[in-house]
């Protein structure tokens, strides 16, 4: 059950309802976020709405039977928008872009790139400055000297910043730098992190782990959502499976299903999907017309020469012509 409480409650109308709640055998959390007031119920015992309903105090109660409930699209049925300010949004009927390398590797790389994105009309750039590889003599980033010098730079272009926090200890120094904190695949079971992310004012974009199943994702949002933060957005990124052709098997099925279980935007990346260059544009294409409010992917002058990820990354040219496709699909969708 979750129930949405007034913004003026008194404390004692809210201790009544809690006490009520309590009477059903119902497990209460309290969650407070930047947009409002919950109580999460957690119980089997079956009981009348109305009962509580009308309780003082009360702005809407609903039912939510699933594991994940204050990500749920049982509850809020009207979807959730994601303002980073200057007028740039990701919602439902839209179309956010987010390109970049996949590594921050210098000015020169970052000023070319911003370059790319501004001729393009692209607001949000990602890169990674914390980077986890799979072997530690891979470069791992250039940490937060990286991304300061990626902030002035994105800052005076009127760019937005999504890159990915690895540890509880990075959120702090990275906060006054980032629009968008990113949760990767690593990491989306990594419970501590998340909680701490549910205490941030800043959007969180949560990918789906490396062999994670929907549910699991959805359940990592909850943590976040239930810690504090409901600015949230999902990403699907792709699954390890037994196929070996490409880096992931990408799950388009999962965009459609996750715009049905959740009120979250969901992102495709298409990069990671399936790891091969040639192959990026068909599937973002595709996850553009399964419904996904946006794609991240990868971009880079010279790929070839990319500190990590270069068999993934588009040149400029071929991210111009991503770019371009993704718009005429995006309208071709809204126009069905």
């Amino acid at each position: 059950m979750i129930i949405q409480l007034e913004k003026e409650i008194s404390a004692k109308t809210k201790e009544e309802i809690v006490r009520k709640v309590s009477d059903l055998k119902y497990k209460i959390t309290d969650v407070k976020t930047q947009k409002g007031d919950y109580l999460v119920g957690i119980g089997k015992q079956e009981f009348d709405i109305r009962d509580v309903g009308h309780m003082p105090g009360i702005s809407d109660i609903h039912i939510v039977s699933d594991d994940y409930k204050l990500v749920s699209r049982k509850w809020k049925v009207n979807p959730t928008t994601i303002d980073l300010g200057d007028g740039v949004f990701i919602e439902e009927g839209g179309m956010a872009i987010m390109a970049g390398p996949c590594s921050i590797e210098g000015e020169e790389q970052i000023d070319k790139t911003i370059n790319h994105l501004k001729e393009n009309d692209v607001k949000i750039m990602r890169g990674g400055v914390y980077k986890p590889r799979s072997s530690p003599y891979s470069f791992r980033g250039m940490g937060i000297k990286g991304l300061k010098l990626w902030y002035k730079a994105a800052r005076s272009a009127g760019i937005k910043i999504i890159t990915e926090v690895m540890q509880v200890s990075q959120i702090e120094e990275m906060l006054p730098y980032v629009d968008i904190f990113q949760v990767g695949a690593r990491n989306t079971q990594n419970f501590n992190l998340l909680d701490e992310l549910g205490l941030v004012d800043k959007p969180v974009l949560i990918k789906r782990g490396i062999s994670g199943t929907i549910n699991e994702l959805l359940s990592s949002a909850e943590y976040v959502f239930s810690a504090g933060n409901e600015n949230l957005m999902l990403c699907e990124r792709g699954i390890r499976t037994y196929e070996k052709a490409s880096r992931n098997t990408m799950d388009i099925n999962a965009i459609t299903i996750l715009k049905e279980k959740s009120h979250l935007p969901v992102i495709a990346d298409p990069s990671h999907g399936i790891g091969i260059r040639d192959h990026v544009e068909p599937v973002a294409l595709a996850c553009i017309m399964a419904g996904a409010d946006g794609v991240i992917y990868e971009t880079h002058e010279k790929p070839e020469e990319a500190y990590s990820d270069g068999q993934q990354t588009l040149n400029f040219r071929e991210s111009k012509k991503l770019i371009d496709r993704m718009r005429k699909v995006f309208d071709l969708r809204e126009s069905m």
